[in-house]
């Protein structure tokens, strides 16, 4: 409502006031009518405001950025030779290699010359593409290990050049498959354009970030949008908390710069949720700047190692084990050897904190420890017996270190226990198949009835038992009476478990129903 109106309907009101009733009830309605005029154009007024803002708002302009960055980003282009196997079974011994059920001898002689291993290879050229940005003038350039794992040639091409007598051929520095990252480097005469990482860590939920790549082999595709979330953990991989963003990613990106408005790269395309429209994942640049440095300086990267299986803490472990909360790692299993056991660490513990800092859950303690540096040394609190102890441990080197499955011999015997689980004890032939020491015996699971207890803890029929809480089973009998001892006092369970050569931990709350 203008300003100027305001003395015009006041007026009209005392005048109204001052006049005979007729008079002044028609006075009134007219000056109702004014103040609905009046209403009207307000109304229609506040409707322009919206877009008079949104004019007067700043656009986010991405010309200068793309022009400073994308000659930095490559096509990159790989050929490999792969093998291919046919049989005329739709299935094999490799379909049992391995499997604790089975003999690979004995398969391999039921399935004679059709087995699968001795049929002819048939070698095939293979040849994909995706994304990479260069970071130093002298041609190092970075990019995913799966576009080039494999390759035995691998071609950079910069913009606007598609052709293989314009590519660069590039050599593999180094390659880390756990956070799939690759560093390769080609060889040039002149300083080329390149990019440098940004602080990831500083970006918030909300800003607008760029997408430069290949998609499909597009060259220099530029794509924008927010970024979308931060710490995502997607897949298997648990050393990598991605960065999410709706910016458009697509097959041939990956590799490809993720770059905040400073032109700098805050993340490397990844993934994308194959299911989802606007879903894609980046490496953080915070990570992705150390695994390269490392792999710049010594070609690998070397990362702390304890030893050991871990799991999360729900709720009835924690209850088993008497935690106040459930956070922290459970150790489900100790590696012969490795650092975890010569510090005296036992199946069973807690890992509470790691040099004064808490660990929440298990992929936690994973980065923790990946974080630092073989032969650095950590003071770890752990959780045992409903009291803290804290340890020294030396780290060693992370590598691959793993059991093997074993067989399984044919059922003997059976009893059945109050979890609704039918066991027998081991004997000497499966325990060394398991790689199992003698003097821990254990149960193997025949059955399990699936409106008990265990299996909705998720154990299954050959998993073996190893331990009820700290104590190591051999019979069914000793098993059951741990079983009961335990309930009464906490009214959950924990065991000790065997999977196909994996030590792991199952708790289970003996008070549901």
């Amino acid at each position: 409502m203008q300003k100027q109106n305001f003395p015009k309907i006041i007026i009209a009101l005392l005048l109204a006031l001052c006049l005979p009733a007729g008079a002044a009830r028609a006075g009134l309605g007219a000056v109702r009518d004014s103040i609905k005029e009046e209403l009207a154009e307000i109304g229609e007024n506040l409707k322009e405001i919206p877009d008079k803002v949104n004019s007067m708002m700043p656009r986010p302009d991405f010309k200068l950025l793309v022009k400073q960055a994308g000659p930095a980003v490559v096509n990159i282009s790989t050929e490999r030779t792969t093998v291919t196997r046919q049989s005329p079974f739709f299935f094999g011994p490799d379909l049992f290699r391995g499997h604790p059920f089975f003999d690979d001898d004995d398969m391999n002689e039921f399935f004679g010359p059709w087995g699968g291993r001795s049929q002819p290879q048939q070698k095939r050229r293979q040849s994909s593409m995706g994304s990479g940005f260069i970071i130093s003038p002298d041609g190092y350039l970075v990019t995913n290990n799966h576009v080039v794992e494999g390759a035995e040639i691998i071609r950079v091409n910069f913009k606007g050049a598609t052709d293989k007598d314009d590519a660069y051929e590039a050599e593999v520095i180094g390659a880390d498959k756990e956070t799939d990252l690759a560093l390769l480097k080609i060889k040039t005469s002149k300083d080329l354009p390149y990019i440098s990482f940004g602080d990831s860590d500083a970006l918030e939920v909300g800003e607008w970030v760029v997408a430069i790549g290949n998609p499909f082999g597009l060259d220099n595709t530029v794509t924008a949008g927010i970024l979308s979330a931060k710490f995502r953990n997607i897949g298997s991989n648990t050393l990598v908390r991605f960065l999410q963003t709706d910016a458009s990613i697509n097959p041939g990106n990956s590799g490809g710069p993720l770059l905040n408005m400073d032109g700098e790269v805050i993340g490397i395309n990844t993934a994308i949720a194959a299911q989802g429209q606007g879903i894609g994942f980046a490496i953080p640049s915070t990570l992705a700047g150390k695994i390269i440095d490392d792999l710049k300086a010594n070609r690998k990267v070397s990362r702390g190692w304890l030893g050991v299986s871990i799991q999360n803490i729900d709720a009835s472990t924690a209850k088993a084990l008497g935690l106040p909360k459930t956070s922290g790692a459970l150790i489900g299993g100790l590696i012969a050897g490795q650092p975890a056991e010569k510090a005296g660490i036992e199946p069973g513990d807690v890992i509470l904190e790691i040099n004064g800092k808490e660990i929440a859950n298990a992929d936690e303690l994973l980065r923790t420890i990946a974080d630092m540096k073989p032969q650095d040394t950590v003071n770890i609190t752990l959780w045992r017996d409903g009291k803290t102890l804290d340890k020294k441990i030396t780290l060693a080197e992370r590598g691959s270190e793993t059991s093997g499955p074993g067989d399984e011999a044919p059922i003997i015997e059976k009893n059945t226990n109050p979890l609704g689980l039918q066991l027998r004890p081991l004997n000497a032939q499966e325990a060394a198949r398991l790689r199992l020491p003698a003097n821990e015996g254990g149960l193997l699971i025949l059955q399990v009835d699936p409106d008990k207890l265990a299996a909705k803890a998720g154990i299954q029929r050959g998993d073996v038992i190893m331990a009820v809480g700290r104590i190591y089973v051999k019979d069914v009998e000793t098993f059951n009476r741990q079983v009961r001892s335990i309930s009464e006092k906490q009214g959950a369970v924990m065991l000790q478990m065997n999977r196909n050569g994996q030590r792991f931990i199952r708790s289970i709350d003996l008070s549901e129903k």
